[in-house]
């Protein structure tokens, strides 16, 4: 019988499918199409100190194998969430949720985990120092070893709950970046988030986004996501999130082949509302077919 449990930080998960954050919301959309309690977990919508009405419209394009997207962390506030959102998913989902926290400084980020690490449904601190979409904060600090290190080390003086740094593939070297946040303290690393990419209106000559640039995702940047797993890997001891362009079963096994211990499934939640489900289901089968009976067994199997 196939085993498709694993260990997240010390958080045991009844399998490795997470959907990523920013399409899924806060689960209620998806709570009236099937049971989410099939999920390993869910990593909510990015959440800020303040409410944030998000970038001008339009902020979505398409591209051969994905999308763009500068939504730029719309958000109620970190309050609201408290509030509204974590009291309905006490009620709808029983499992620890992943919240994933953004800032535009240390201090915001200091603030907002400090405040959701005090709520018992929240399992783990996706902390976002990756998100292209906003200008002054998000991806800035997560270019540099230094501005890594340093919202990850003051994150972790003020929370309990496992930290997990969520990476921009924006870099020239994520090795040393993982690295830093590791030796700061993380107990984990989500990787990758959106690619910068740009489309261009032929008709008006113009960027089809208000924002000009935007987060490429989808099944185009598989491979890329792939290969910085890998890297990761090994070079670092905590485990990984591995995420980007994953869209079935076959790309579950992939990416912890390449090293990551559970995934997230993003932009195939748009396109398919059904997608994770989907590839739980799937998931038996494929292990079968490939003579795995444990998921434990094959994470970083790529590397012997």
């Amino acid at each position: 019988m196939a085993v498709m449990k694993i260990n997240l930080c010390g958080i045991e998960i009844e399998n490795p499918i997470i959907p990523a954050s920013g399409t899924y919301g806060y689960g209620k959309e998806f709570h009236e199409l099937y049971d989410i309690n099939c999920l390993g977990t869910f990593s909510f919508k990015g959440t800020t100190l303040s409410p944030r009405a998000g970038n001008p419209l339009p902020r979505i394009a398409e591209c051969d194998g994905g999308m763009l997207n500068a939504v730029g962390l719309q958000n109620p506030g970190v309050e609201k969430v408290i509030s509204e959102e974590l009291p309905w998913l006490r009620e709808h989902f029983h499992k620890p949720v992943m919240a994933n926290v953004s800032g535009f400084s240390v201090d915001e980020y200091v603030r907002v985990c400090e405040l959701l690490d005090k709520e018992d449904n929240v399992g783990w601190l996706e902390v976002n120092i990756s998100c292209p979409n906003v200008h002054g904060g998000g991806m800035s600090f997560g270019t540099t070893c230094e501005g890594a290190a340093a919202v990850t080390s003051a994150v972790k003086k003020v929370t309990k709950k496992p930290v997990i740094v969520k990476l921009s593939p924006n870099v020239t070297d994520i090795v040393s970046i993982a690295k830093a946040c590791e030796d700061a303290g993380a107990d984990g690393l989500s990787l990758i988030n959106t690619l910068m990419g740009m489309r261009i209106d032929i008709k008006n000559r113009r960027p089809i986004i208000k924002n000009k640039t935007g987060g490429v995702s989808g099944g185009c940047i598989f491979p890329v996501a792939v290969r910085m797993v890998y890297q990761v890997y090994e070079n670092v001891k905590i485990p990984i999130v591995g995420m980007g362009g994953i869209g079935s079963a076959e790309d579950v096994i992939e990416m912890m082949l390449a090293g990551a211990t559970a995934v997230q499934v993003g932009a195939k939640n748009l396109v398919d509302p059904w997608a994770c489900p989907k590839i739980i289901k799937d998931l038996p089968r494929v292990m079968d077919a490939l003579g795995i009976q444990n998921l434990t067994d094959i994470i970083g199997g790529a590397h012997q």
